[in-house]
């Protein structure tokens, strides 16, 4: 019978996080999907995350860390210790299928936020996802998996004018306030669908505008009093198309 080494324990299936210290490379084996989880503070129970309390230089050769190393790198021989701070600041490890899986599917995310939040302005009707996404592939669209899809989507949509005529869905809006403030929302404005003067030296504006105004006229009706503001539509469409999110 064929013994394992006492300082080598092999383990299957596992997500390993990383962390190098000292020079030197210590691992600990982790449940699949719960370190995001624990670092999400969704899951808590320390169990249900690490396969075994035991710190290594090689998960996946079986080779445990020598004690020695741990009180030189970590201050302390506690395994438990060391593995909640390289379960908290090292790196997740992972496969490069794994990789390509989670970054095909934050492409399609993306290309599904911008058919959500653009159009083509000659039409004034979405575009299929499927056509979003072979814009980004012909302006080489490289996904980064440190920013959220909503992030990327902004950034990305003022490269695909380069290869499609888009632009972001516009806003239709109400605004009550004083005139002085008039020029002012002309730079922020697109198209002037309606005014009339009101009493007190107050006008009503009814005009469309670009989703990434909205921030500023908001702050500069709330810094008006007696102003308003109402959202009319949230996207302008054709006639006979559903109402975007």
């Amino acid at each position: 019978m064929i013994k394992t080494p006492t300082n080598q324990q092999r383990l299957t299936n596992v997500a390993i996080v990383r962390m190098k210290k000292c020079g030197q490379r210590f691992e600990i084996a982790c449940y699949k999907n719960k370190v995001v989880s624990y670092r999400d503070k969704v899951e808590k129970d320390i169990d249900e995350v690490l396969q075994t309390q035991t710190v290594f230089t090689n998960v996946s050769k079986g080779q445990l860390a020598k004690k020695e190393d741990l009180v030189k790198c970590f201050g302390t021989e506690d395994h438990l210790k060391v593995c909640l701070e390289i379960l908290t600041k090292g790196e997740l490890q992972v496969s490069e299928k794994e990789r390509a899986v989670a970054l095909d599917s934050t492409f399609k995310d993306i290309a599904t936020i911008i058919a959500d939040k653009c159009v083509n302005p000659e039409t004034k009707r979405p575009y299929p996802v499927g056509m979003i996404e072979k814009a980004m592939r012909q302006v080489h669209v490289s996904v980064k998996p440190n920013r959220t899809s909503k992030q990327q989507a902004l950034d990305i949509i003022p490269q695909l004018k380069k290869v499609i005529t888009i632009e972001r869905a516009q806003m239709k809006l109400r605004v009550v306030t004083n005139k002085k403030n008039k020029s002012k929302l002309k730079e922020l404005m697109g198209e002037l669908e309606a005014e009339s003067a009101l009493e007190d030296g107050q006008i009503e504006m009814i005009f469309t505008t670009d989703p990434g105004h909205y921030r500023q006229i908001d702050q500069l009706v709330n810094n008006t009093p007696k102003s308003e503001l109402h959202v009319l539509l949230l996207q302008e469409m054709v006639d006979g198309d559903s109402k975007l999110d």
